[in-house]
């Protein structure tokens, strides 16, 4: 009999250390002076990570976990009261009124951080900060340990304080709090790169891309940015640093 449960606990330690193994974990840090609602979302056939999404004060980390193989989507809301009846439920990125996004995307104008996790065997991990529905917050994304070919730097500039007054989100204190791209706003197939402007050849920088790239020069500004500000690299462990200080260092406070 003890022999027997002996047996049960190998395999048990086993199978845990097999699904540790089949694993990437994110850290999510919150170096912004407000709190933050960081949310995630799967791309279809992964499953939801971290709940969907939770709290972070400021100043504070949130580690977890996903699939090897995981594709999705993570992001922070800005100004959430989730205690009220008020729709939608937070300032920026909000899903549905929602805490737990629940595989929800959340609501645009919010900066985008892309995952494309390709298992452990050596193969690389790709990831990107995208503005093609704009902005709301600065972030960073890292290697641990750092390595800078796998950094992703913040915003050399606020955003938010130079958005055109056309692209701007304003709260109900006069606040600009997000920035629109000139797709979401206009809603023109030039912006949004489509139809007769569906190639890299058609679809060239706007007047607005190019205040988005001047800010944050390591995210893409519009669809067809070129060269592509995507990153691949092999690593276990990331870094996602919302309002970063001290880009290529977040990490060290972790």
């Amino acid at each position: 009999m003890k022999s027997l449960q002996v047996a049960a606990v190998l395999l048990l330690l086993l199978f845990s250390g097999q699904s540790l193994a089949h694993t990437v974990t994110f850290y999510v840090h919150n170096k912004c002076p407000i709190p933050i609602w960081p949310a995630t979302a799967p791309n279809a056939g992964h499953p939801v990570i971290a709940d969907g999404g939770f709290y972070l004060p400021p100043g504070q980390t949130r580690r977890f976990m996903a699939p090897w193989s995981w594709n999705g989507r993570i992001w922070a809301r800005t100004g959430c009261k989730f205690d009220s009846n008020w729709q939608p439920a937070c300032e920026t990125g909000d899903c549905d009124g929602r805490l737990q996004c629940n595989g929800l995307i959340g609501k645009p104008p919010a900066t985008l951080v892309q995952v494309a996790l390709q298992g452990d065997k050596g193969k690389p991990n790709f990831y990107d900060v995208s503005l093609v529905d704009g902005y709301n917050l600065p972030v960073s994304v890292n290697s641990r340990p750092f390595s800078p070919k796998c950094a992703i730097g913040g915003c050399s500039k606020d955003l938010n304080s130079l958005c055109p007054q056309e692209l701007q989100v304003v709260n109900k204190n006069g606040e600009v709090v997000a920035c629109k791209s000139a797709c979401l706003a206009f809603d023109i197939d030039s912006f949004c790169c489509r139809n007769e402007y569906g190639t890299p050849e058609k679809c060239k920088p706007s007047l607005y891309s190019k205040i988005f790239k001047d800010a944050c020069p390591c995210y893409y500004s519009y669809a067809f940015d070129m060269p592509p500000p995507l990153v691949n690299c092999a690593s276990k462990e990331y870094v996602v640093t919302f309002c970063p200080s001290a880009w290529g260092t977040d990490q060290a406070s972790i």
